[in-house]
């Protein structure tokens, strides 16, 4: 019986969406987060009566065939990467980027990697690095004696120095576009990777067109929205419940067969 394997292909698709959910919800509080969302489609038809041609010969062409759909499948989980709201720290190495743009990161073993997440910190040596360490590109080094650091909207990195009166020019942020965001690879760690799918680093100043504004004190939140997300576990569960019912129901008529069969 078919209805069995296709109402089994509806709760393998909602237990995705429901594990894609957990992620969301899981990540509600992790800066500059991006919220997923799974895509679904439906799967090959088996064509019982074909549409389009004549009945018998001479005869109009039958106007609707009967097609038999044999359930769904997962094509993809999209992260969406929207603006996330702005949360004020008042720390003066977080930064938060207000519209498009990445910051760009090395890793220690060399790799370019991305993240929206702007909670950096002074390394030991005073360089710019994120909270686990990675260096920010262009590298920013702070002077030992470098105090009141200030960032402007286009990224430009200040501080005091004793003994000159005007603040230092440390360096500049850059940003970086992709064409499709949702085709970077999400590493985990706030860090994203580049693929073929995402196109080639597009680098730019804050404030340019296409790019977003630096600002300072401020950090991204998560663009996962708790009501929306609560309504769409609601809707996947109840969804997998109905394919449930669906096997269930298969499993009895089945089981009606063979009882009259014997």
């Amino acid at each position: 019986m078919r209805a069995l394997a296709i109402a089994a292909t509806g709760m393998n698709a909602q237990q995705t969406n429901v594990e894609v959910i957990a992620n969301n919800i899981a990540n509600i509080n992790t800066t500059g987060f991006k919220r997923a969302r799974a895509e679904f489609a439906d799967l090959l038809y088996q064509t019982e009566r074909p549409q389009g041609i004549p009945n018998v010969d001479g005869g109009e062409v039958i106007p609707e065939g009967a097609m038999l759909g044999l359930g769904v499948r997962t094509v993809g989980i999209r992260n969406l990467h929207t603006q996330g709201s702005l949360t004020q720290t008042g720390n003066t190495l977080d930064i938060a980027v207000n519209g498009r743009g990445l910051f760009e990161i090395t890793t220690p073993d060399g790799q370019t990697v991305y993240t929206r997440a702007g909670s950096f910190n002074r390394s030991a040596t005073g360089q710019l690095v994120t909270s686990d360490g990675y260096t920010v590109n262009p590298a920013i080094q702070f002077p030992q004696n470098a105090t009141d650091i200030q960032i402007n909207a286009s990224g430009q990195v200040y501080a005091k120095i004793p003994n000159q009166a005007n603040p230092q020019l440390l360096g500049q942020l850059v940003l970086t576009n992709f064409a499709n965001e949702s085709g970077l690879e999400p590493l985990g760690g706030n860090l994203y990777r580049e693929t073929q799918a995402s196109g080639a680093p597009i680098g730019g100043v804050a404030g340019d067109v296409g790019f977003g504004t630096i600002q300072q004190g401020y950090l991204e939140a998560s663009n996962v929205d708790p009501v929306k997300e609560i309504t769409e576990l609601i809707a996947a569960q109840r969804a997998y419940e109905m394919n449930s019912k669906v096997i269930q129901a298969a499993d009895e008529m089945a089981s009606t067969v063979s009882k009259g069969i014997r």
